[in-house]
């Protein structure tokens, strides 16, 4: 191979438009690195000395298996770039769905990937007549914050079983908001 081609090799070609999003099951295992590389990121930016572990809202491969969870996972033939969920959930205020593991992988990030994610879960959560999407992000991921309120989201205070402060931003979309 001459240098030309070569280097012709190397480039990496992504087309967005060939991205499929669709229901997955977390142990498959393709997935399984990009849940591992999406722990290992979040360890990275909150480590258990600056942050306790209880404060670790993370849901396991397992817990992503629940009935009340549908794990989507953005694939470009094969290959996982990245995923999120939408987990079902019921309090006195009425039913509500609760996006988790939100992830695309680093070089994937900028083809608005995290975005289709994003609006499929939503499009889910509109056609089973959910009232509103939550979510909790960290204080050190301001371009989660960035991607949820170019969709639609605000910032509101902690809901469900979370703890106000220390590390997390709660967010919310009500249809009211335009779900999708």
């Amino acid at each position: 191979m001459n240098a030309t081609n070569a280097a012709a090799a190397s480039r990496f070609v992504f087309d967005a438009a060939s991205v499929v999003i669709q229901a997955s099951s977390p142990l498959d295992p393709r997935v399984a690195p990009l849940l591992v590389e999406l722990d290992a990121y979040l360890y990275r930016m909150y480590p258990v000395d600056e942050f306790p572990p209880e404060i670790n809202h993370i849901l396991d491969p397992q817990a992503l298996t629940h009935p009340s969870v549908t794990f989507v996972v953005a694939w470009d033939a094969d290959q996982a770039l990245g995923c999120g969920a939408l987990r079902r959930m019921v309090d006195e205020q009425g039913s509500y769905g609760e996006i988790k593991r939100m992830f695309v992988k680093p070089q994937m990030r900028g083809h608005r990937i995290a975005e289709k994610i994003l609006n499929h879960l939503d499009a889910i959560a509109l056609a089973e007549g959910l009232e509103s999407l939550l979510l909790e992000t960290g204080v050190r991921q301001p371009e989660a914050i960035r991607l949820y309120e170019r969709c639609g989201y605000s910032i509101r205070g902690s809901f469900g079983g979370y703890a106000e402060g220390f590390g997390s931003v709660f967010m919310e979309k009500s249809r009211g908001a335009r779900l999708l």
